[in-house]
């Protein structure tokens, strides 16, 4: 028996960047409020939402505050700290909950857990001095990657190290501190899965889709992912293990490395919304943004029916050379422009995204990279 949270309700978001803003816009048509709380004024989220609390996340006072005036709290990323959502768990529902989130902020937690559910991830090890990094390397081999545990993300806190005298700069750069070290994956495809599991129980998802990272930074996402219907659905149950043992209320992205060989090692868990979902906005029945929505609230999910369809990232660098061509990347009527509300552009920042549908994947990732393209054509 579920309690279901009614259109009028409030929807309160820790977080208040693109991801907030796109929950925002999907939770509204449903009829419900959404306040969002986060350290800036007027951020992408806040201008389009009915009520912004401006404050840091470790001031109780502020959080207990908010908490009590949602109906419901949910994570726009995952690297709130776990004793906030704590506070404000304490007084209204949070999901997903604090249990989900020390989990998923934490590498080396995530990949105990799927050791643990004996689904594949990449070697890996603890460390937390110099000498037990060169320890670690010795178990996990060369090549590998150092990553931070936590607050990592986009490439950011984590070094490749391809011999041994890599060893001091790459713990050197990520602070000094407690990280991961893992065997460098020589994988054929990058893969997600998005899903959805409700108070209830149940599960969707939009079926594998397939992702091109450059410089570490989501470049394009295409839907479906060009695998063969056993080795997406092995992903999906994947996904479907890791969300229902760890009770996900919300969306999930689990994010995978697909080897040559056909195995599929997972890389990272995401519990919130993803930016390799944004394409669910045109492509799917119920985009990744309101069945989030209806998660939380207890609705019932909707239908995830998928059009062949693709993504591309705008970053910032595409500002370089003045305002981007819109009028001619938008000639195309079956692509879609997204733009996050950032005041700012700066190289390597996402600012918006483009979608397009197609025949095929193929046809709708050739149609989105040509309108890319076009926006600094002269």
């Amino acid at each position: 028996m579920t309690t279901m949270i009614r259109p009028g309700g409030t929807i309160g978001i820790f977080g208040n960047g693109q991801l907030g803003r796109m929950i925002a816009l999907a939770a509204q048509p449903m009829g419900y409020r959404v306040h969002v709380f986060g350290p800036e004024a007027g951020s992408p989220a806040a201008q389009v939402a009915d009520e912004e609390t401006v404050a840091r996340y470790d001031d109780r006072t502020a959080v207990e505050r908010f908490a009590r005036r949602c109906d419901v709290i949910t994570l726009e990323f995952e690297n709130i700290p776990v004793e906030t959502v704590r506070w404000a768990e304490a007084i209204t529902p949070v999901r997903p909950s604090s249990g989900v989130l020390e989990v998923t902020q934490h590498r080396v937690r995530e990949k105990t857990l799927c050791v643990d559910l004996e689904i594949g991830v990449p070697s890996f090890a603890s460390v937390d001095s110099l000498e037990s990094l060169h320890d670690a390397l010795r178990g996990v081999g060369l090549p590998a990657v150092l990553k931070t545990t936590t607050l990592g993300y986009d490439g950011k806190g984590q070094a490749k190290i391809a011999t041994a005298s890599d060893v001091p700069g790459a713990w050197s750069s990520i602070g000094a501190r407690e990280g991961i070290l893992e065997s460098f994956v020589a994988f054929d495809k990058e893969v997600s899965v998005v899903a959805a599991r409700g108070l209830d129980g149940s599960f969707t998802n939009w079926g594998l889709m397939e992702n091109v990272h450059a410089n570490h930074v989501l470049d394009t996402t295409v839907a479906p992912a060009a695998v063969d219907d056993q080795t997406a659905d092995h992903a999906i149950e994947i996904a479907r293990q890791i969300l229902e043992h760890l009770d996900v209320v919300g969306v999930m992205c689990v994010e995978m490395f697909l080897g040559a060989d056909g195995a599929i090692l997972v890389n990272e868990l995401a519990p919130r919304v993803h930016n390799s979902g944004h394409l669910t906005i045109e492509a799917a029945f119920t985009s990744q943004f309101e069945q989030h929505v209806r998660a939380i609230c207890g609705v019932p999910p909707g239908a995830t029916t998928m059009r062949p369809s693709a993504m591309a990232n705008l970053l910032g660098d595409l500002w370089a050379g003045g305002e981007p061509q819109w009028d001619v990347a938008l000639a195309d009527g079956d692509v879609k422009l997204h733009l996050y509300g950032k005041s700012e552009a700066r190289a390597g920042r996402k600012m918006g995204h483009l979608t397009a549908l197609g025949a095929t994947g193929a046809e709708a990732l050739a149609r989105v990279v040509a309108a890319r393209g076009a926006l600094r054509k002269a």
